[in-house]
């Protein structure tokens, strides 16, 4: 469940009894390291994320800018 369609629920069972077990159970948790904390600054992927040189960027994006930062491709 992403953190948009929890708060659409929360908002819909706010007056409810239910919606301080649901807050407790499904919400999603706040990371402080890991995986899930970087994302990438153009397209907001968490995975494949490169953080050298203070990109921040997914290799996906990083493909398409490499370029226009001033990386060479090597054949």
């Amino acid at each position: 469940m992403t953190t948009s369609d929890a708060k659409k629920i929360l908002k819909q069972i706010e007056h409810k009894s239910k919606a301080i077990k649901f807050q407790k159970h499904n919400l999603p948790t706040i990371r402080k390291f890991g995986k899930s904390t970087k994302k990438c600054k153009r397209c907001g992927r968490n995975g494949a994320h490169i953080s050298k040189y203070g990109l921040g960027l997914c290799r996906q994006c990083f493909r398409n800018v490499a370029l226009n930062l001033g990386f060479k491709k090597f054949s």
